[in-house]
């Protein structure tokens, strides 16, 4: 009997505890909710974005407020320094300076994040609209991955989609879905205007993109409540210049004429494919370091460039071949090579590739050399 009544005192005891722990969980939540609300109201009061404090922006918040915290403080050096070189390209262009946040929506600010869809850069441009907005693309560099170069061209596009559709909102699904998508939302919703009316006729990634983008304008700019401080203290590289170039360059070059660290160059530089830094008569190619450094550079830039020259003389390692896209090329046949492999490399096709070489079948060897137009430039 004894027995009994200590096990339902003790059973009593547990059920209790169980009940305020979940009460107490759910007062957290509630609180924690109400923050949120109180919070993405005051942002709603002093941006020109129309922010909805909808469940769905609430839900992607909670979702992401562990994980993406953690991402986002240990790469606060890195978010420090392109949110303010976005901020001030952002100011020059008169944008909104919260679209500072849109590239951590694109691509977590990977300068070589590249889509299923072949999107690519901090804005994730796709080829074509790139070349648009005065984006190169050849053997050797990549401006969509160029930081400061894609962020001009991200400027102008934004541009001109705010002269289509006068609401940023409404621009950003449009960055993201194209206007055409845009308008057919637009005429499907009945000739709505608003971003919230119309998103249920939006294609489910764009549906989605606006409440991302809110919730990350709320993790970054509540960021301190949450441990992160991205202060101008965490930005390495506040002083940054680019020096047009006057001969082909290596980044390894000049790292070990200058001895600067070569990761840190790479960061500066993320555009350059092979890590060189090519000389071209009709357009300039720059490369970005701290100020200081580059003043190094120029007090010593004719022994810089005959050290580099002497480099590449002496390296074993032939350079790549530099062209661009549709320009005439001899492809080196590699071990393990097929012509599928090859077409798909170059974006054209399996009988574009015959046609060319006057191949009767499928059959290459190693060493065999090829002629190509390419129609898309490979990574490597």
């Amino acid at each position: 009997m004894i027995n009994k009544i200590v096990f339902i005192f003790t059973w009593l005891i547990i059920s209790v505890s169980q009940h305020n722990i979940a009460q107490n969980s759910r007062n957290v939540i509630d609180v924690q909710i109400d923050t949120i609300k109180y919070r993405l109201n005051k942002l709603n009061q002093k941006t020109t974005f129309e922010i909805y404090c909808n469940d769905e922006v609430i839900e992607i918040i909670n979702r992401h407020l562990e994980r993406r915290i953690k991402y986002y403080n240990n790469r606060k050096e890195k978010f420090v320094y392109y949110l303010e070189m976005f901020e001030k390209h952002l100011k020059e262009n008169k944008i909104p300076l919260e679209i500072k946040y849109l590239p951590i929506v694109e691509s977590m600010l990977d300068p070589k994040a590249v889509s299923r869809a072949g999107a690519t850069g901090l804005w994730q441009f796709m080829f074509y609209t790139g070349l648009k907005n005065g984006l190169r693309n050849n053997s050797y560099v990549d401006e969509r991955i160029d930081p400061v170069k894609s962020t001009m061209a991200a400027c102008r596009y934004l541009t001109k989609l705010y002269e289509i559709y006068p609401d940023w909102n409404l621009a950003l699904a449009s960055y993201n879905a194209g206007p055409g998508n845009v308008r057919k939302a637009i005429r499907n919703s009945g000739g709505k205007s608003d971003y919230w009316e119309i998103r249920p006729f939006l294609p489910k990634e764009t549906a989605n993109y606006i409440p991302k983008f809110i919730a990350t304008m709320y993790l970054i700019e509540y960021a301190k409540e949450y441990g992160v401080d991205f202060s101008r203290k965490h930005n390495s590289f506040s002083k940054i210049g680019r020096l047009a170039v006057k001969e082909k360059i290596s980044l390894k070059h000049v790292a070990d004429f200058l001895k600067f660290p070569l990761d840190s160059i790479r960061f500066l530089n993320p555009s350059y494919t092979h890590e060189i830094i090519p000389f071209q008569e009709d357009k300039k190619n720059y490369l970005t370091l701290p100020k200081e450094e580059i003043r190094k550079l120029l007090s010593n830039e004719n022994n810089f460039y005959s050290y580099s020259k002497e480099e590449f003389n002496n390296s074993a390692k032939k350079l790549p071949e530099f062209y661009t896209r549709n320009s005439r090329i001899k492809y080196k046949v590699k071990y393990g090579d097929y012509l599928g492999k090859i077409a798909k490399k170059f974006g054209v096709k399996i009988s574009d590739i015959k046609k060319w070489n006057k191949l009767d079948g499928d059959y290459i060897k190693e060493n065999q050399r090829l002629i190509v137009y390419p129609k898309k430039i490979p990574r490597n």
